[in-house]
């Protein structure tokens, strides 16, 4: 058995709050031991860079001037991690890193992440691994979701049928059987229609412990046509771009209103997912930053039959999960070992990906 080596996994993901970074010691292939994790928010002008080139705007100077821009904030925080750990780089075997998100629709086998990962491999002395989607679309999946090797890794021993939902900016499941099957697929929605509501309404960037969501009303109509979307009809595995689902022009909500309006979406969404799952689980596990929303938490158990429960409960690190995860992939990667499963992006076979940067010594 390929001993265990220690990876640095990154995520930026799709609610553009900042750079999650872990380290995690594994063969790739089950045994795991969790290692010191740090993140680091974006300031306000990151943010509106990212948002700039969401969907390939900007142009590509711009979007590979914003790609240069996170991936210097991601070497600094890799260097921050092992310097506060008294760390070396010679200790590191490989960086898993994911980039951010600007545009994902694998119907026209199109997804792009920006960030340079021989640039990143340059200025933190550390071999990297990035562009971790395309060949999986290349090869007709969806290049989504990409940790549930990852979640099934970590679930081993539990108790199953079991769902692992995290939400983000979108919102996905792993569902993992009894005998190690597993779908996989985007439920929806996560936090990123909240997060653009209540920045519309110029209460801040999210709503922080729900506390819009649990002071308003619920719009009924509202929310049964936001649910009338085809895309929850649609047999998984399918997989979301964050803008696949945007904000009615003119709700004429209160910043309540509207704030618990899209809390019960995210979360009736996810209820719709059970529809395609081939058992219920027996229980929840979340993770992401949804899950330090109290409102959405409430909405959730209110919506799936079965126990909802942060993945702390199990001794998982919640924020960080997906970090973790892509430090696994890289690993997989140096030992051409399948990222992707038909039941978890739709590929046709279980695929390799990845592409690997070396670091060149000066």
């Amino acid at each position: 058995m390929t001993a265990r080596r220690a990876a640095i996994g990154l995520m930026s993901g799709t609610s553009m709050d900042g750079i999650d970074a872990a380290i995690l010691f594994s063969d790739g292939n089950g045994r795991l031991g969790q290692g010191p994790a740090l993140a680091l928010p974006y300031d306000g002008a990151t943010k509106a860079r990212l948002r700039g080139v969401l969907g390939g705007r900007g142009g590509r100077v711009e979007i590979a001037t914003v790609g240069e821009h996170i991936t210097r904030k991601h070497a600094v925080l890799i260097n921050e991690l092992l310097e506060k750990n008294n760390l070396t780089s010679n200790k590191i075997e490989v960086i898993g890193f994911h980039g951010h998100t600007i545009q994902h629709q694998p119907e026209i086998s199109e997804t792009r992440q920006i960030g340079d990962g021989a640039l990143l491999a340059a200025l933190t002395g550390i071999a990297v691994v990035d562009d971790f989607r395309s060949a999986d679309v290349a090869a007709g999946g969806q290049g989504a979701p990409l940790a549930p090797l990852y979640h099934g890794a970590l679930a081993a021993a539990l108790a199953k049928p079991l769902a692992v939902l995290n939400i983000g900016g979108v919102a996905n499941v792993t569902w993992i059987g009894d005998g190690g099957g597993m779908l996989a697929f985007d439920t929806g929605p996560g936090n990123a229609l909240i997060d653009d509501w209540v920045r519309r309404c110029g209460r801040g960037e999210m709503d922080r412990a729900g506390r819009l969501a649990q002071a308003g009303r619920v719009d009924r109509d509202a929310l049964t046509g936001l649910l009338a979307n085809s895309y929850f009809e649609k047999k998984p595995p399918k997989s979301l771009d964050r803008d696949d689902f945007t904000l009615p022009a003119a709700p004429g909500w209160s910043a309540e209103e509207g704030a618990a309006t899209l809390t019960a979406f995210t979360a009736r969404s996810v209820a719709r997912a059970q529809d395609h799952l081939p058992q219920p689980p027996v229980r929840w596990l979340v993770c992401g930053g949804g899950r330090h929303n109290p409102a959405l938490m409430a909405a959730l158990r209110d919506a799936v039959p079965s126990p909802v429960a942060p993945v702390e409960t199990v001794g998982w690190r919640g924020d960080f999960l997906e970090a973790e995860a892509f430090a696994y992939l890289a690993l997989r990667h140096l030992d051409g070992l399948p990222l992707s499963l038909p039941a978890t992006t739709g590929v046709p076979r279980p695929t390799t990906g990845g592409r690997f940067n070396p670091f060149v010594s000066p």
